[in-house]
């Protein structure tokens, strides 16, 4: 179901007059639409969850929601302290709009609420409101606006953005209403349609489960098999048809030498559909202690074709490569035609090798008078079943007492089951994780000849009917009607209507998407379909689902896209027993088209911290290639929402003081990044925010800045202005606030702000984002590291109960819920130290200007974009100067790549830690662009290599200046970022 919701960016206006010196704020709505399908999003980019434990304060959300306990009793802590401004009337009267409002991070919901969807527009400080609450809430409580809005550590921030808001009901509703009245709150919680199915597996109209990708490899030719070791390292192993197997580390990167390199012996071809080659490989189940591995691939002996399953012997001198002097064949099989060569090997629970053999091909398993699948005296179209332990001085196999056919007569002792045709892609069961119900069980798909393709439940014994039979019809007509009353029948069969070549796939046992469990996964190589079956435990039945890509605004989340190549090879699951696909979009061994596909559910998620994984290190020998994903994320894809709209410009007028336009833009942060500590000469220790926010300039000739000092940090917002002169200009509005004289803490109308002069208010002022965690909105803590608690001067927290009991009263609280004005109480503010301006850059010495080979520039040369220096290093005539920087893309593309900036003679990258879109957008203008398209952080355009240092860190730049030298930063080659984080930008 697609619904209509509105993009709300805020702007507050303010018109000053000089002669009066009054500032009235009006609010500007601009709404946006656009189209998508609703579904739950957190605040941090991701699905919902439901948390380990109970809530103690929003508990509506313990069974599905955005908060853990953690972020719960956070919540919590915010409440009562701004409840301690109120008396118990007001506390009663209030407490109800304040909770339900901060509960809201916690919605499942919380990204429709805030508008955070979509990371190129901007977000809204506080949630969405439906009109009617909006105005009861005006009318009831309507001065708590500033108090959910203030900062703690400036009591005065606020005060002149609520005055005249909270005096006028449109003007307070036009700031916090949500015009969707599907979304806003509260009725986003009544509403049918988005909570009938609220955390469960999306389905499209016509029943298709909606699912999301993430890439995790590229570049592969036709990828056959991707198995794991099992031994905590999480890497896993992918086989090309060539011949070649390679190891992948967890962190995505591949090791440069091969696992394995059998391309002289494989028996293949460049032709699109050969069904020869390397085919599968599989590790002993004791990897780590017997250190073995079984391939099957074809060859060619004598000018006759054969499979052959062999054993190899890993390196004693490198675990992630096979010793190629250690092959020993395990088996050898005549393939009497060129297709239907099988291709599985797994090991089953039992600790015992299981082989799938094709029928020997051509069409209709024509040998002999029963074909090869029934004979029981050949191995063809036969699942195998042998011993491959103690076999170093004897036998290369022996056959496990439990065969079925071991004491039959002319039947070989190796068979396990019979009557298969061309198993392709088999997998073992895990078992659900808690029950452990299911486990052992082995699934294959079985490809058809022209009618049916199968999906198999594997068990002892079992004669599978090929060819008598093709799925659930008769083959042959004769046999069928001669076959036994006991041969399996597949658990799923589907016409080629819906594909004609099956490739089996896994139950979902992982750990991250808890709806898939029970869900077998499985595809279809010739037409592209992902299906999958759900198991009714009473009946036995098994159901079929089709699986279908998620639109882009179902899989607008972090890393996920929503397209895939046609061709799918096989599945995989790693060691977490997560899901993965392997397809390519031209089937040939030779074509470097092939990827790795992880599947991912966008509609719920494990609870943040049940699935984490702490891979066992991996010595490595050789270098390591890192991944770089070829296909688009949905969530980077141009928005289908109207951009962030722009300052508007008017005509000069004769009077000397020009009245002045000036917009709050609220800007929406890009993607979470990890935390860091900093500790800077000028600056006590403070954690570095998560998300940084993002603007786009609306000219592309910035004025000459002058940096205003303050001590106040501001709202996630930043402050653009547009001069009314000849020639306008887009400069940052100063917020140059005179605070009254009052020692009330809150910023609860407390303050009366003074208009600056005309000089001043056109002087900007750097707006720092509080810290925000788990990326949610704005968060006011009572303390931070750089702060001493003031929780022992506060009255002791009553239980976080529902309904909200009554809060004691205190020389600060509210004496009716209408005054506008707070009383006088003790200033908690006194007790904190004072912080540095934090708008100003760590000073440089003249040493470091001089090391750094800058030099003083007139101000006129301050806008001077220089074009992007070619080459590496010094050019001939010409010396590169410092701060000059380039692109570096693996594509050779001109307007985008990894950030390299030149410093002193060497080239070296920049980390992504603060590095938001006004520094790319100094990147691109100085190489000849106009501005900044994306910053793509994580090192998604590329990562460097190890002998390429990282000069910059903690880049913080207000969009105009000359080169990133002359933004705030961390001094040259102080950083704690490894390559990993190296920011690439793309340009426009």
């Amino acid at each position: 179901m697609t619904l209509h919701t509105s993009n709300l960016v805020h702007q507050c206006v303010w018109q000053h007059n000089f002669f009066t010196h009054l500032l009235l704020p009006i609010l500007l709505l601009l709404l946006q639409a656009w189209w998508g399908s609703c579904h739950p999003q957190c605040l941090d980019y991701k699905p919902p969850f439901q948390p380990r434990q109970q809530l103690a304060f929003c508990k509506e959300y313990s069974k599905f929601g955005c908060c853990d306990l953690e972020k719960d009793e956070e919540i919590s802590a915010r409440f009562y302290s701004i409840m301690e401004n109120f008396d118990t009337s007001g506390y009663m009267a209030c407490g109800k709009y304040i909770r339900s409002i901060l509960c809201q991070e916690c919605s499942p919901y919380a990204a429709h609420l805030y508008d955070a969807e979509d990371a190129n527009t901007p977000m809204r400080v506080l949630p969405g409101l439906c009109r009617d609450y909006c105005s009861d809430y005006w009318q009831q409580c309507r001065y708590t606006l500033s108090l959910l809005l203030e900062d703690l550590e400036n009591p005065h921030q606020f005060a002149n953005l609520t005055a005249s808001i909270e005096e006028d009901r449109r003007s307070f509703c036009d700031l916090l209403e949500l015009k969707d009245k599907q979304y806003c709150y509260p009725n986003v919680l009544s509403n049918e349609d988005l909570n009938a199915n609220l955390g469960s597996v999306r389905e499209d109209p016509k029943g298709c489960l909606e699912l999301c990708l993430q890439e995790v490899a590229n570049g592969l030719r036709n990828p056959v098999a991707m198995i794991h070791a099992d031994d905590g390292t999480h890497r896993f192993f992918v086989a090309e048809q060539l011949g070649y197997v390679w190891v992948y580390l967890a962190n995505g990167s591949r090791i440069d030498r091969p696992f394995l390199n059998l391309t002289k012996a494989v028996l293949t071809s460049p032709w699109a559909g050969d069904e020869r080659g390397f085919l599968c490989m599989a590790l002993h189940p004791r990897f780590t202690t017997v250190r073995k591995a079984y391939v099957y691939y074809s060859v060619s002996v004598k000018k006759e074709e054969r499979i052959r399953i062999s054993e190899f012997t890993l390196s004693t001198h490198d675990d992630n490569q096979l010793d190629h002097s250690s092959e020993r064949t395990i088996l050898e099989v005549v393939e009497p035609a060129s297709n239907h060569n099988g291709g599985q090997l797994l090991f089953g629970h039992d600790g015992y090798l299981y082989i799938f053999i094709g029928d020997g091909g051509r069409a209709g398993d024509p040998f002999g008078k029963f074909g090869n699948s029934q004979n029981k005296s050949v191995l063809l179209g036969k699942v195998l079943r042998i011993d491959v332990d103690n076999n170093d001085d004897g036998a290369p196999y022996s056959i496990p007492s439990g065969n079925p056919f071991l004491g039959e007569r002319d039947a070989l002792p190796e068979i396990y089951a019979y009557g298969v045709r061309n198993m392709w892609r088999c997998s073992i069961d895990r078992g659900d994780p808690v029950t452990g119900a299911g486990r052992g069980r082995m699934f294959c798909g079985d490809v058809g000849q022209n009618k049916y393709e199968e999906v198999d439940l594997i068990v002892k014994g079992g004669n599978y009917g090929w060819r008598a039979k093709e799925g659930f019809s008769c083959y042959d007509r004769k046999l069928c009607q001669n076959s036994s009353l006991n041969d399996i029948l597949p658990i799923f069969a589907y016409p080629h209507k819906l594909g004609k070549s099956v490739t089996g796939g896994y139950i979902y046992r992982g750990c991250q998407m808890p709806n898939l469990n029970g869900l077998y996964i499985f595809g279809d190589f010739m037409s592209g379909r992902l299906m999958s079956l759900k198991e009714n435990v009473t009946t036995g039945k098994w159901q079929y689902n089709e699986i279908c890509m998620g639109r882009d605004q179902t899989c607008r989340f972090p890393k996920l896209i929503n397209s895939y190549y046609k061709y799918i090879i096989s599945f995989a699951e790693d060691e977490s027993g997560e899901l993965y696909f392997l397809a390519t979009g031209a089937p040939s061994a030779t074509a470097r088209a092939g990827l790795i596909y992880k599947i991912v559910d966008p509609s719920r998620r494990a609870p943040p911290g049940k699935c984490s994984i702490k891979p066992l290190p991996v010595k490595i020998k050789g270098k390591l290639v890192h991944f770089h994903p070829k296909e688009e994320f949905v969530v980077n894809k141009r928005p289908t929402t109207t951009p962030v709209p722009t300052t508007t410009t008017t005509k000069a007028t004769t009077t000397k003081k020009p009245t002045r336009r000036v917009s709050t833009v609220i800007v929406k942060p890009p993607m979470p990044t990890r935390k860091t500590l900093r500790k800077t000469p000028q600056q006590p220790l403070t954690t570095a925010t998560t998300r940084q926010p993002t603007t786009i300039q609306a000219t592309s000739k910035p004025t000459r800045r002058t940096t205003l000092p303050t001590t106040a940090p501001t709202i996630k917002a930043t402050i653009k202005t547009t001069a009314t002169t000849v020639k306008p200009t887009t400069v940052q509005a100063a917020m140059a606030t005179t605070p009254a004289t009052t020692t009330s803490t809150t910023g609860y109308r407390a303050a009366v702000v003074t208009a600056a002069s005309p000089r001043t208010a056109q002087t900007p002022a750097i707006v720092t984002p509080s810290t925000r965690r788990h990326g949610g909105a704005l968060h006011y803590p009572t303390s931070t590291t750089s702060q001493p608690s003031t929780s022992s001067l506060l009255p002791p927290t009553p239980p976080s109960t529902t309904p909200l009991k009554p809060y004691p009263n205190h020389p600060g609280a509210l004496t009716t819920t209408w005054q506008p004005y707070l009383n006088q109480r003790p200033a908690v503010s006194s007790y904190k130290p004072q912080r540095p301006p934090v708008n100003t850059a760590p000073p440089k010495t003249e040493e470091e200007k001089l090391w750094l080979g800058e030099k003083l520039e007139s101000a006129g040369e301050v806008n001077q974009v220089y074009k992007r220096p070619r080459g590496r290093g010094h050019k001939r005539g010409r010396r590169l100067r410092a701060g000059s920087v380039r692109l570096v893309s693996a594509d050779g593309l001109s307007d985008r790549g990894r950030v390299e900036i030149f410093i002193r003679g060497e080239w070296g990258t920049v980390c992504d830690d603060l590095f938001n879109s006004k520094a790319g957008t100094v990147v691109c203008r100085q190489l000849g662009f106009r501005a900044a398209l994306a910053v793509m952080k994580r090192a998604s355009l590329g990562e460097a290599d190890s002998n390429v240092r990282i000069l910059l860190d903690d880049v913080e730049c207000e969009g105009v200046e000359r080169s990133l030298l002359e933004c705030k930063r961390s001094r040259v080659g102080k950083h704690n970022c490894s390559h990993s984080e190296d920011v690439g930008v793309i340009c426009g």
